[in-house]
């Protein structure tokens, strides 16, 4: 166990979350003070002494009605600062949505590689590691950063969930497209180990030429099955949708979708209303506020992450070995 005493912040976007986490933990969370200026500026500072803690920051990259997430990036990154500045001993981010993620490569000439840019800001202002969950690609998130960085695995969580609320035993855990395998294979690793019984899985096969998105061809046996779609993201929700009528024309009897960050923006009501999804599993760090109303809404079902994260900081303030996921 770390020798440094353990303190929890969380900026207000990120307050409800936070304060469950920090009750897991049997902590109360810090206060601190978030002041707005002329045109735009503002000053966020504790209001405790950090000097010689173990201090996390829970705060979620993604835009909502108040801030932008450049906005978010600011505030977090100006106070993460201060932290440093106030002689904490350590300091981590737990970003469970980290903003920017998916441009980690060039895929155009002359393209930002703005996952690199976002690491070197983080590294600016002296953190000591920033942990996120399920991150689109985790060679890049890793490489990205010359601070530590710790991957919050949401698979156990889901696979409790899925194990609980989905019946029978005919589950297959299916990918979106090819890029997801992997992330299928571990989701349905920690499936089988909580049914106590092997869970076979399958992809769609998906192409994508000047943001046209095609292909429908199922690779592997989902005949008669209740599908389990994982994916990172849902965000206008073309993919999941696709992918599930796929899986419905290849005879799939139910089909289910867990997805980590459920950043759905309001078209997605649209593609959703017709996409044969039975239920669809989001975490609970960005609200799906956007869907409030729709038909799509009485399908989404918001998991608690309270406890994932407290487990996380948990072990990252015990500082046995850092976990490589």
């Amino acid at each position: 166990m770390s020798s440094e005493p353990l303190a929890v912040f969380s900026l207000k976007s990120g307050r409800p979350l936070a304060e469950r986490v920090a009750a897991r933990l049997d902590l109360e969370l810090m206060p601190h003070e978030e002041r707005e200026f002329e045109w735009g500026q503002h000053k966020t500072r504790p209001l405790a002494s950090v000097r010689g803690r173990d201090v996390y920051v829970i705060e979620s990259l993604h835009g909502d009605a108040t801030h932008s997430v450049n906005d978010k990036l600011c505030r977090l990154l100006f106070f993460l600062g201060a932290l440093r500045d106030g002689d904490a001993a350590r300091v981590t981010a737990v970003v469970p949505y980290m903003c920017y993620s998916r441009k980690e490569r060039q895929t155009k000439p002359r393209d930002p590689v703005i996952t690199r840019y976002v690491a070197e800001l983080f590294e600016a202002v002296g953190v000591y590691r920033v942990a996120t969950v399920e991150v689109h690609s985790l060679a890049a998130f890793q490489n990205a950063f010359r601070c530590r960085t710790e991957h919050i695995d949401a698979g156990p969580l889901f696979a409790e969930v899925i194990a609980r609320e989905v019946t029978g035993n005919d589950l297959v855990v299916v990918s979106p497209d090819t890029g997801g395998v992997k992330r299928a294979e571990h989701y349905r690793d920690a499936l089988s180990g909580r049914l106590g019984h092997h869970v076979p899985s399958a992809f769609v096969e998906k192409y994508r030429s000047q943001d046209v998105v095609s292909g429908d061809a199922v690779v592997g046996e989902v005949q008669n099955r209740t599908v389990v779609l994982v994916d990172d993201l849902v965000c206008g929700g073309t993919t999941l949708a696709r992918a599930a009528g796929a899986c419905r024309r290849a005879g799939a009897r139910g089909v289910v979708a867990a997805v980590a960050h459920g950043a759905f923006v309001p078209e997605s009501s649209r593609t959703l209303a017709d996409a044969p999804i039975d239920r669809l599993f989001v975490l609970d760090h960005i609200a799906p506020t956007v869907l409030d109303g729709t038909p799509v809404a009485g399908r989404v079902h918001v998991v608690d992450s309270s406890g994932l994260l407290a487990e996380a900081i948990r072990e990252m303030h015990g500082d046995g070995a850092d976990r490589t996921s």
